[in-house]
């Protein structure tokens, strides 16, 4: 098995059947069609149908019961067969010409892991611009958000995973210690931006109050992100999971 493909889900029945057959066509179309991989959903506690679409569509199940999608990921990533690890959000899928640089990653035994740009789709125009805005400085900084993300096995088992402290900006974090790791050894990290990974722009239905709390906790979110770094792990933890439930809203 050469790729696993991790999707953490929390209360996705709306988009997973979608998401997974997009991410096996772009699988199928590009080189990947000779080449082994699997998908593993990790049900993150979801109370909808999520779990069972997952099944249906072909994808391995994990379960993680804690709502975090750091957790989500490292569940998921547990029973993986994969020499690499490909994290997509479960509103999120490439295209096919995506996939075929992904194999140019892997083949050129260059690289710790790659990331890429985003293109939002649906949602409102502000929306878009608000998450689109981030691609220059994933280019300029060589970091990645969490929506499509690749890394070696080994490395992410060397790093334990996705800090459970964090509630946001946890591929931040990761990111930062995955190319350190792969610097010690002669690998390089990229974010690629030929072909954006597509990803949804739903939670751009905003009102005041909603922008407010948006606002709010984006502030919180890189204020405990620098201190996570100094703070008991315990503390940290349930200081995210208390001030940050905007990430982890229900879909129903």
């Amino acid at each position: 098995m050469l790729l696993s493909v991790i999707i953490p889900a929390f209360n996705e029945e709306k988009l997973i059947e979608e998401v997974i057959g997009k991410i096996q066509l772009s699988l199928s179309e590009a080189r990947w069609a000779s080449l082994s991989w699997e998908i593993i959903v990790c049900n993150n506690n979801s109370t909808d149908q999520t779990a069972q679409i997952a099944l249906q569509m072909g994808a391995r199940l994990a379960f993680e019961p804690i709502n975090q999608i750091s957790r989500a990921r490292n569940t998921g990533a547990a029973i993986a067969q994969g020499e690499w690890l490909l994290c997509v959000d479960a509103d999120t899928y490439p295209r096919s010409e995506l996939m075929e640089d992904v194999v140019d990653v892997i083949a050129s035994k260059q690289y710790v892991g790659c990331g890429t740009t985003v293109e939002v789709v649906d949602g409102t125009l502000f929306n878009k611009l608000r998450m689109e805005r981030l691609n220059p400085l994933f280019r300029l900084f060589n970091w990645s958000g969490g929506a499509f993300l690749l890394c070696q096995r080994e490395a992410f088992q060397s790093l334990g995973g996705f800090s459970t402290s964090l509630y946001a900006y946890e591929e931040i974090d990761f990111v930062i210690r995955l190319k350190r790791w792969g610097r010690r050894r002669g690998l390089k990290f990229v974010v690629l931006h030929r072909h954006p990974v597509i990803t949804s722009g739903r939670k751009g239905e905003y009102g005041v109050f909603s922008l407010g709390v948006l606002f709010l906790s984006n502030i919180a979110a890189i204020l405990l992100f620098a201190l996570h770094y100094i703070l008991p792990k315990r503390i940290a933890s349930k200081l995210g999971s208390r001030l940050l439930g905007y990430w982890y809203a229900s879909r129903r």
